[in-house]
């Protein structure tokens, strides 16, 4: 009987591990973008970092002063908020929720931390909608707060 309770036991945990413990192909991608981003941020590297997102006048970004349309807009707006290492910090991001919403889309919940000992930390939350473009995937919206 032990050895029936033991067997089910392990499948249980095994197609436990399949369904809820692995990352898919696109959830490895897009986790790869987000820390490739926290990695180029904390190199001082804003333009690299936006390489993360959809170079297009499409692009949404909406933050404490309203929404800004485009990629260009949305760097433009970065380097103006953090025009220096001090101002930059070191972010890292804790994602809280990775779902998928179809098989071309894939919504984020996460939390930003700014570590900025000269100008204090900062943080918040921040929501994405990736999409897959061309084969790659790219944020298409960013609400962060």
């Amino acid at each position: 009987m032990n050895k029936k309770i033991t067997l089910v036991l392990l499948l249980f945990l095994a197609v436990w591990n399949v369904g809820f413990g692995q990352k898919n192909a696109d959830e490895k991608a897009i986790l790869t973008i987000l820390q490739k981003q926290e990695a180029d941020w904390n190199a001082g590297d804003v333009n690299s970092f936006m390489q993360g997102y959809w170079k297009s006048d499409s692009l949404a970004f909406i933050g404490a002063k309203g929404p800004t349309y485009g990629w260009q807009n949305t760097l433009d707006n970065y380097k103006v908020r953090y025009p220096d290492r001090a101002s930059m910090g070191t972010l890292k991001f804790t994602i809280l929720r990775l779902n998928r919403l179809d098989k071309n889309a894939y919504f984020v919940i996460g939390k930003w931390h700014l570590t900025r000992p000269e100008k204090g930390d900062i943080g918040g939350h921040y929501t994405l909608v990736f999409r897959k473009i061309g084969g790659k995937w790219l944020i298409v919206s960013d609400h962060t707060s």
